[in-house]
Formats: C-alpha cells, sequence, structure tokens
C-alpha cells in the first residue's frame, strides 16, 4: 500500500507533466507588452517567417518578415486581411542578416481581423504562410 507522501508526489508528477505538454502544444504566439500580436513560424525549407499585428493611429499595422540566412534571394509576397488581399509585391533578402520585412497599414473597422503573409521563393520553391489575429 502507497503511503499519503507517495500518492502526492505521484500527483504532482501528473500534474507537472499534463502541464509540460499543454506548454509545448501551445502556438508560438505572444502578446507583446504594447498589445501586439506576434506569431512566428518555419516555412517549408529552412526559412522562418514572422508576422507582427498591431495598433497605430486608428489603423493596424502588419509586418511580415521572412529570415532565410541568405542575401540575394527575390521572394513573391502577399498580405491578406479577413481573406482580401491588400498588398504583393517581391522583396529580395538583404545582409546583414538575410532577411526581408514588408511594414504596411491596413484598415481597422470593428471586430476582429485575421491576416495571413505568404511568400515564395520562385527560385526554389520554398514557401512562408503566417497567419494571425487582432
Amino acid at each position: 500500500m502507497l503511503g499519503r507522501s507517495s500518492v502526492r508526489r505521484g500527483m504532482l508528477l501528473v500534474g507537472a507533466s499534463a502541464l509540460a505538454l499543454v506548454a509545448l502544444a501551445a502556438p508560438a504566439t505572444t502578446m507583446a507588452k504594447d498589445g501586439d500580436v506576434v506569431r512566428s513560424g518555419a516555412c517549408t525549407g529552412a526559412s522562418d517567417w514572422k508576422l507582427k499585428l498591431g495598433h497605430e493611429d486608428g489603423k493596424i499595422e502588419v509586418e511580415f518578415e521572412v529570415d532565410q540566412n541568405r542575401n540575394g534571394q527575390t521572394w513573391n509576397v502577399r498580405l491578406k486581411q479577413d481573406g482580401n488581399q491588400f498588398w504583393s509585391g517581391q522583396k529580395t533578402t538583404k545582409a546583414p542578416s538575410g532577411s526581408f520585412e514588408v511594414r504596411k497599414l491596413a484598415s481597422n473597422k470593428a471586430g476582429v481581423h485575421t491576416f495571413v503573409g505568404r511568400a515564395t521563393n520562385p527560385r526554389t520553391g520554398e514557401v512562408c504562410r503566417g497567419t494571425a489575429s487582432i
């Protein structure tokens, strides 16, 4: 028969394990101290993406960054708000970090808005796609 202390230790281990699993399963989302929403993740190759949303002068500031760690690579980039494209263009990775960033302002009507940043490297076929809501 197990003593009370053994049962307590077992319950603590189960609780700690469950908490660790929840923390690992959480999406890569953080809330910046000024209320910004930041999400990040891996692309289909070796690159990483980051999508940051924040309020600015009655609009929503959208920053989409791709870090490839390689200079001179051209990417086709699109930004969507609630399913509607509001910007597209090409960006080229630059020194010193081998990354690029797109910064645009979007409309801010009442309610929650979902943004998608998508970048495709036509040379390698790599795709970066990030979503975030604010």
